[in-house]
This record gives structure tokens, sequence and C-alpha cells, in this order.
């Protein structure tokens, strides 16, 4: 548990705060594993202390990770109103292409234009509008959303092996089969914990 969790706890009573905190300790154990009784555990701490934006933000990143689309939507909207953190638009926009409403991801990328999100979380959010491009059948536009700074090939950020898989995969969706090889090369080069298939995708462009 963080330390910003533990201030947001002290806000309650301690004895109140002791069991909202085994909750919330027990939904990153079996988050994993088993996501559905993480939700379990989340949603029971959120009976307790709903005014807590940590549990309300547990609440939403554990229904994004089972899948319970519209509860994670309604959880991290109520955490940005709390906090007016824009941490999480990323998976906000995720689950509005989940839904099948990708012109609202795009949407909401267009408004955390404005705002300050951290390099990471900007990756995160431009990778999720070009598939929601992609939904839309823009195709080019896909390709276009995923372009920064960051996509450099001679750098390496936490989030490279993504962000140049996405590009990779827009290019090739895009039908321009010899850069997306060249990208889903460099995924692959950049790509330390084999989060990706990358490697085989190129191979598998080049026969």
């Amino acid at each position: 548990m963080t330390s910003e969790v533990r201030a947001e706890l002290r806000t309650i009573p301690k004895t109140l705060a002791e069991v909202v905190g085994r909750h919330l300790v027990a939904v990153g154990i079996l988050l994993d594993d088993e996501p559905e009784r993480a939700l379990e555990h989340a949603r029971y701490a959120r009976k307790l202390a709903a005014r807590v934006p940590a549990v309300r933000e547990a609440v939403g990143l554990t229904a994004y990770y089972t899948g319970e689309w519209a509860e994670a939507i309604a959880e991290l909207r109520a955490v940005r109103r709390m906090s007016g953190s824009g941490a999480h638009v990323a998976i906000l926009a995720d689950c509005e292409r989940a839904l099948g409403k990708p012109e609202r991801a795009i949407e909401l990328a267009r408004e955390a234009k404005a705002t300050e999100l951290s390099p990471e979380a900007s990756a995160e959010l431009r990778i999720v509008a070009a598939g929601a491009r992609r939904d839309m059948g823009q195709l080019d536009a896909a390709v276009v959303a995923l372009r920064g700074p960051d996509l450099d090939a001679t750098k390496r950020y936490p989030w490279s092996a993504r962000l140049f898989y996405a590009y990779a995969d827009s290019l090739a969706e895009a039908g321009r089969q010899d850069e997306a090889v060249q990208w889903f090369l460099n995924a692959a080069e950049a790509d330390d914990e084999d989060e990706t298939d990358a490697a085989e995708r190129a191979i598998e462009l080049s026969d």
C-alpha cells in the first residue's frame, strides 16, 4: 500500500481504515490470478469508504481488468471528480472502445490534450485513440495518432515496446508492410519484458 493511499485512509476512523486497508491489500494480492475475487474485495471497501479516492480507484481499475467496462467508467470518473487527476483517461477511453463507442474514446483523447498527463499516460492514450480510429476504419488517422517525440527507435522508455508495436500494427493495417516490419523489429528490440509478439509479427509480414 502506497503512502498516498495510507494518507487518504487517515481521513476516516482508524478502525474503519484498518478494515478498508486489508481489503485493498487483498485486491492487490488477488488481481492477477483471481480478478473476480479482487473485485469483490474492492466493492466491499467501497461500501465502507466510498468517499476515499483510492478506494474508488481500486474498484475502477479492478472492474477494468475484469471487463466490467461500465462500472470502471463510473468509478474512474468519480476519481477524476474527487481528485482532479486525469491519470486514468486512457483506461476510460479504452472502456468506451470496449462498449462500442470509439468516437467517445477519441473525444476523451482530445479533451485530455488540455490537461497535464505524464509521458506514459500520454503514450497510452495515443495507443487507445489509434485503436479507436481503426475501429472506425480510419486507418491512416490511426497511424498519425501514434506519432510523438517518443516514437523514436533510438530512444527507450518503459512504454516504447507497446508504442512501437501499436505503430507497427497500425502501419500493417494501413497496408504499409515494409514500414510495419521495421517497427515490429523496433518493438522487439525494445521489448525486454517479452510483452509482445513483435518478432513473430515481423517474420509473418516478411514471408
